[in-house]
């Protein structure tokens, strides 16, 4: 009887779910700017906004470079 593989996923799960939250509030805060844009655009109100949409981006970059860090590591092994 031959082992059988068994493959893992190449990202963790739990680091897929971080980055589909954060998807989600990023949905969420790109969509409550264009509200705002279109009601009035008080410059302030959406600035904040667009500097926490950043914010989230840049935190979905972080986890997807350090995942392919990761997988990276693990070709060169």
């Amino acid at each position: 009887m031959r082992a059988q593989t068994i493959w893992k996923p190449a990202w963790p799960v739990k680091k897929n779910a971080e980055i589909e939250c954060l998807h989600l509030e990023l949905a969420a805060l790109n969509e409550r700017i264009e509200e705002l844009e279109k009601q009035h655009p008080e410059a302030s109100k959406i600035e904040a906004l667009r500097a926490s949409a950043l914010v989230v981006a840049r935190q979905i970059d972080e986890i997807r470079c350090s995942d392919a860090n990761d997988f990276t590591d693990l070709l060169a092994k």
